[in-house]
């Protein structure tokens, strides 16, 4: 049934549990090497180049092979033992980054090079990321998931406030070679916590899934899952004016403010230190706020760090960018618990993958699309359309807001009750596709309502595997109904009943069933070969 809102624990719980602790903290060594190697790459294309398209390529290398592989990595990590995947990916991003210090090292580095290596790096962390993020329901309990989403934000912006400062002072004493070490050095830490971590044995499932069945399964759940398909819609709104801030700030540093590799460490450092204070502010701003409101007073608030740059005053920036810091924790800790909390867990990684696929495959086009446009008009300009989109982004909220359910559906999945049915004969599980029709008899004056009902068993339905759906009445008689749908194979519809349905899909059902005498009869039909 409908379960009720997590509580606003404390934002620090999660991080008394020793297994989530541990993997935090590895991830965040990570991040900061990460956002180093960000900066060393920037850098090293601002004293190679001058131009604001070929510095934004960094974020759209490092963003962009999300758009291809996100999906394939979602199905990867629902498929296979987690633990393990990250295991691989982790040790190949090691390569990847020593391979890149050996260039750096010996000279032979220039700005395409670089550029290869870091979009390596990039595929590696689009195949990565859903992995990573689907553990994190398995660590902690559902009331800290907020929580967790908060810390996960914070592995990412608290190596923002540290990263880059550190970069900026490294490379300015030794070159960018030295903080591409760190980074390789930080995946190699990550990789010893993976390979110690236990993690528990999960349930075998019935039966493997082939590639391209789980992922148009998951397409399938997203599709018909309207509060997800309502998240993914804000945040692509906020990700692609946002994104202009990180693509665009390298020029400028360099070119409005007159800073060097320094000052724009700094900058970045504050805008971190910002998304770490916004940690402590969530918990009484979502006592204050729906979630809704949040993303809008988020989205207008980062518009004003987006204008802010145009002043040219680097004192009138670190306020602002404090404040423009928090905000951005405030929308990706919004949107990645709301997705937490409305994803079933056989699912997880793939909806965390469309996710990912919005939110930062948008930001890998759009950081392209913002330099060309600092090109032709400048950087500050540009910033201050950026800026425009993201109010218009906030005030968008009052016509889609997150729906008022988001977060509070019982996502646990449980068997259907009925069982399996009763046949002449087994099939195989890739016999099919099986057709599913159930005949109701409707309580006189209640069809109304049982055909409105019905609209979400249809969701239901597709969300777990149907391919088509229909609803059908009786021409004999006016209380009759038939339900009918159909799923690509039994072992698809195996699955449906025993692994994908869940506590809220059992609620819809019944709902439905409310209005219905007696007992629904089923029948199923397999193709005649």
């Amino acid at each position: 049934m409908t379960q009720a809102p997590p509580s606003s624990a404390s934002p620090w719980a999660p991080l008394r549990r020793p297994v989530f602790r541990t993997l935090w903290t590895a991830q965040l060594a990570s991040n900061v090497g990460a956002w180093m190697q960000s900066v060393g790459a920037q850098w090293f294309l601002v004293e190679h180049s001058h131009s604001a398209s070929l510095v934004a390529l960094v974020q759209t290398a490092s963003l962009l092979p999300v758009l291809a592989l996100s999906l394939p990595a979602g199905v990867l990590a629902d498929s296979l033992d987690r633990r393990r995947l990250l295991v691989v990916t982790t040790a190949l991003s090691a390569v990847a980054a020593t391979v890149l210090v050996g260039l750096d090292a010996t000279g032979v580095l220039a700005p395409w090079s670089l550029l290869t290596a870091t979009f390596a790096l990039g595929c590696l962390s689009a195949l990565t990321s859903p992995a990573w993020q689907a553990i994190q329901p398995e660590l902690v309990p559902r009331e800290e998931i907020p929580a967790a989403a908060s810390l996960g934000s914070v592995t990412v912006n608290a190596a923002r406030a540290i990263g880059p400062a550190a970069a900026g002072l490294i490379v300015g004493f030794t070159g960018p070679w030295s903080v591409f070490a760190l980074n390789a050095l930080s995946f190699i830490g990550v990789l010893v916590v993976l390979l110690r971590w236990d993690r528990p044995q999960r349930p075998a499932p019935l039966a493997h899934e082939r590639f391209g069945e789980a992922l148009l399964a998951g397409t399938r759940y997203v599709r018909s899952a309207p509060g997800v398909r309502r998240i993914l819609l804000r945040a692509g709104l906020f990700a692609v004016p946002a994104c202009a801030l990180w693509a665009l700030l390298p020029t400028v540093a360099t070119g409005t403010l007159g800073l060097g590799s320094g000052g724009y460490g700094v900058l970045l450092g504050v805008l971190g230190a910002g998304a770490v204070l916004g940690v402590f502010a969530l918990p009484a701003l979502r006592r204050r706020l729906s979630s809704s409101w949040l993303l809008a007073g988020s989205a207008i608030t980062y518009a004003v760090g987006c204008a802010a740059p145009a002043l040219g005053s680097v004192w009138l920036l670190v306020p602002v960018f404090l404040v423009t810091g928090t905000a951005w924790i405030v929308t990706l800790t919004t949107l990645n618990a709301a997705l937490q909390l409305s994803l079933a867990g056989w699912v997880r990684a793939r909806g965390v993958a469309f996710y990912l696929l919005v939110f930062m495959g948008g930001q890998g086009v759009a950081s392209f699309v913002w330099g060309l446009v600092a090109d032709a008009i400048g950087s500050s300009d540009a910033l201050l359309i950026a800026a425009g989109l993201l109010v218009l982004t906030g005030l968008s909220v009052t016509v889609l807001p997150l729906r008022a359910a988001t977060g509070t559906l019982d996502r646990t999945v449980t068997a259907l009750s009925s069982g399996a049915p009763e046949l002449v004969f087994e099939p195989d599980p890739t016999d099919g596709p099986v057709t599913v029709e159930i005949e109701y008899t409707v309580r006189p004056g209640e069809a109304a309502a049982f055909v409105t009902a019905m609209k979400g068993v249809e969701r239901s339905r597709r969300r777990t595997g149907a391919i088509s759906w229909r609803l059908e009445r009786g021409g004999e008689n006016d209380h009759t109904y038939r339900e009918q749908f159909a799923v690509r194979s039994w072992g698809e519809y195996t699955r449906a009943g025993q692994e994908r349905w869940t506590g809220f899909d059992h609620e819809t059902l019944d709902a439905a069933l409310t209005h219905v005498e007696g007992t629904a009869r089923s029948c199923h039909y397999f193709p005649v070969p």
